[in-house]
């Protein structure tokens, strides 16, 4: 069974002091803020209940002698490019030298890249790809204007990460920058604001910090900081296969939320050492049709396939926390290569089944042949290069049709013997 201590444990040791999180940490926001500045902008979700929270946020900048410069409305989900536009032109008004986001991902997000947009200039397009704002940063002299991200979800991990998505809803495509200049300055997250979150989000957000761990860690063979991407993700992968299926069964079960909160951001801590691949990428041009988590959840068993052979000792310790829980009884000690990823794989779309999940994309309205042209043609393009590079079988731009191509046509249809291994 998963541990809670080392958990919290693992998270201390990523952020150390400065972050500050648990059920209750709300009221303490204002000298986190404080810390930092005395004149804040508050970009803020506006999901129900969010107003009782925002009061509370409120109280606690003005205990601490922080000045609200005005508040402004977060993003949609996605964080359309549209609300970026917006938010950061309120940004440009209220001139804060602190900004502070409360919501989910979307709109963290957003935050994360209206204040490069404020502060450096430029269209969003020039910073899409690894290390853009850093470049400007250096090039301008100008540095970002600290950020307090307040956490709302147990799912993207936002508050903690360098990562930034935004859509471009017109086409459906969804961008990513990356960068060490937009980790928030100091993250929050009170675990006690997810105990409302409607069940749907709750589970999309779970199986998103799943992926994460997931991701990194088949990335992460052979590679020096392996043992520790392994415990990161032993611990997050096992707290969502053990708790979700409870908080599905009573969503008020506060050491099931705790778990999938802990899992969560430990997702996060995995993708601040290691990259996503395979269901991330793909997620990306499903935005229209299927939430962020609950589109990696749906691709991440048929890219295990996939990546079967050279993964194999990730595949026998998830594997095992898998059969630990009753998802599957196969000899995942003794399997190896493909027959092995079946296995684990199986025992993946077994824990969708479980907690009511679709396991392949024909059953999802209005998936269509146009998303898997959508999702090759994304995969070739340069700005999501590094999803392609962090795979475990990596791929180049001349292989996404023959590789990728069957690994949809699998997730479309269920069928995993269309997927092909990459040969050595």
């Amino acid at each position: 069974m998963p541990n809670f201590d080392k958990a919290r444990s693992l998270l201390r040791e990523f952020k150390g002091d400065a972050y500050l999180f648990g059920a209750g940490v709300l009221p303490r926001v204002g000298e986190t803020v404080a810390e930092l500045g005395s004149l804040a902008a508050l970009v803020r979700g506006t999901f129900p209940g969010s107003d009782g929270y925002v009061r509370a946020i409120r109280a606690s900048l003005e205990k601490a002698g922080v000045a609200l410069a005005g508040e402004i409305k977060g993003a949609r989900p996605n964080a359309p490019r549209e609300d970026l536009s917006r938010i950061t032109d309120e940004l440009k008004a209220l001139d804060p030298d602190v900004v502070v986001s409360f919501g989910g991902g979307s709109t963290i997000d957003a935050a994360k890249a209206a204040e490069v947009l404020r502060t450096l200039g430029g269209e969003i397009d020039g910073y899409f790809g690894t290390g853009l704002v850093t470049q400007a940063v250096e090039e301008s002299g100008r540095e970002l204007t600290p950020h307090v991200a307040i956490q709302t979800v147990a799912s993207s991990a936002a508050h903690l990460t360098k990562y930034s998505n935004i859509t471009d809803v017109a086409t459906g495509q969804k961008k990513l920058i990356v960068d060490d200049w937009i980790v928030p300055t100091r993250p929050v997250f009170d675990y006690a604001v997810t105990h409302s979150e409607p069940l749907s989000l709750t589970a999309d957000g779970a199986l998103d910090g799943v992926a994460h761990a997931l991701e990194v860690l088949y990335g992460a063979v052979g590679k020096p900081n392996y043992a520790k991407v392994a415990e990161i993700a032993a611990e997050s992968v096992g707290l969502v296969v053990n708790y979700l299926p409870r908080v599905m069964q009573n969503p008020t079960d506060e050491e099931g939320r705790e778990a999938l909160c802990l899992a969560t951001d430990l997702g996060g801590y995995a993708i601040m050492v290691g990259g996503t691949n395979g269901g991330h990428l793909t997620s990306f041009s499903l935005v229209d049709v299927l939430s962020h988590g609950r589109a990696c959840a749906m691709m991440n068993p048929y890219y295990t396939v996939l990546f079967a052979p050279a993964i194999e000792a990730p595949l026998k310790l998830v594997g095992e926390i898998y059969r630990d829980a009753g998802l599957t009884s196969a000899a995942i000690e003794v399997l190896s290569g493909r027959a092995l990823g079946v296995a684990v794989a199986e025992a993946m779309l077994a824990f969708s089944r479980r907690i009511g999940f679709p396991t392949t994309l024909g059953e999802v309205q209005g998936f269509s042949q146009a998303h898997i042209d959508r999702a090759l043609a994304a995969a070739k393009n340069p700005q999501l290069k590094m999803k392609l590079q962090n795979m475990p079988v990596p791929l180049t731009a001349d292989m996404v049709d023959a590789y990728m191509g069957p690994v949809l046509e699998a997730a479309r249809d269920g069928d995993l013997s269309l997927i092909k291994n990459v040969e050595a």
